[in-house]
C-alpha cells in the first residue's frame, strides 16, 4: 500500500525559497556577506544563509547568553546572526584558521552593531578554546567534521546546565541514510549515534539545511 508513497525533499530550492520568504529580511550587511561569500569564495554553500541563519538568531535570542562560542567562522555570516542575541555586555568568540580571510571578514564584523562584542580567533581552535576564559551559554560547531565529537567533548564541561550546543551539518546531504556509507559519512553517523545516546545533555535534530543537531546541557 505504499508502493506509490513518496518522500518529500525538505531541502528543495521552492521550500527553501518559501522558507526564506515567510521568516524574518536579512539586513543590509547579512546581503552583503551573502553576497560577497557566493561572488569570492570556491565553496560559498559553507554559509549559512538566510533562513538557517534566521534559526540561529532566533535560538540565540531565545537563550540571551552572556558569552557565544563559535568554532568555524567562515565569512562571518553565522558569527553576526548569533551575535544579535548577546547581553548588552555579551561577548561572542570565533575561531577559524583560515587567515586569508581574516582582514575581510573582520571588515564585515567591524561594519555590525556588535563591532565591540565579537572577538576573532585565528587559529586551531583546540589551542584556542582552552586560553579562553570562563564558560559559554551558547556554543556553534560549524567545523572540521572529522573533530565535531573532539570540539563537542572539549567545550562540554565549560557549558553551564540550561547551556545550548549546535552542530552543523549533521544530515550530511542526506548521505546519513545510505545503506553504504562513505568514510567521512561514517563518522558524522557515529557523531549523532553518540550523541543520541548521552545522557548529559537533551537533544533534538532540525531538518534545516543540512541538518542542525540542538543540544541543551542538563
Amino acid at each position: 500500500m505504499f508502493s506509490n508513497f513518496v518522500v518529500m525533499d525538505i531541502c528543495n530550492e521552492h521550500l527553501e525559497s518559501y522558507l526564506e520568504r515567510t521568516c524574518d529580511e536579512e539586513n543590509p550587511l547579512l546581503k552583503s556577506v551573502n553576497r560577497e561569500t557566493y561572488l569570492k569564495e570556491t565553496m560559498p554553500h559553507m554559509l549559512s544563509g538566510h533562513y538557517q541563519g534566521r534559526v540561529l538568531a532566533m535560538l540565540s535570542k531565545l537563550a540571551a547568553p552572556n558569552t557565544i562560542l563559535e568554532i568555524g567562522t567562515f565569512t562571518g555570516y553565522a558569527t553576526l546572526c548569533l551575535a544579535e542575541g548577546l547581553s548588552k555586555k555579551g561577548i561572542l568568540h570565533t575561531v577559524d584558521v583560515n587567515v586569508e580571510q581574516e582582514e575581510r571578514v573582520q571588515g564585515y564584523f567591524d561594519r555590525s552593531e556588535y563591532a565591540s562584542q565579537i572577538k576573532y580567533h585565528i587559529g586551531d581552535a583546540a589551542e584556542v578554546i582552552p586560553k579562553i576564559e570562563g564558560s559559554f551559554d551558547l556554543v556553534f560547531i560549524d567545523a572540521d567534521k572529522k573533530r565535531n565529537h573532539y570540539y563537542y567533548e572539549l567545550i562540554l564541561d565549560k557549558v553551564p546546565s540550561g547551556g545550548l550546543i549546535l552542530i552543523d551539518n549533521v544530515l550530511w546531504k542526506g548521505k546519513v541514510l545510505d545503506e553504504n556509507p562513505d568514510n567521512q559519512t561514517k563518522q558524522i553517523i557515529d557523531l549523532n549515534e553518540q550523541l543520541a545516546q548521552d545522557q548529559r545533555i537533551e537533544k533534538v535534530l532540525l531538518p534545516i539545511r543540512d541538518g542542525l543537531f540542538v543540544l541543551r546541557k542538563k
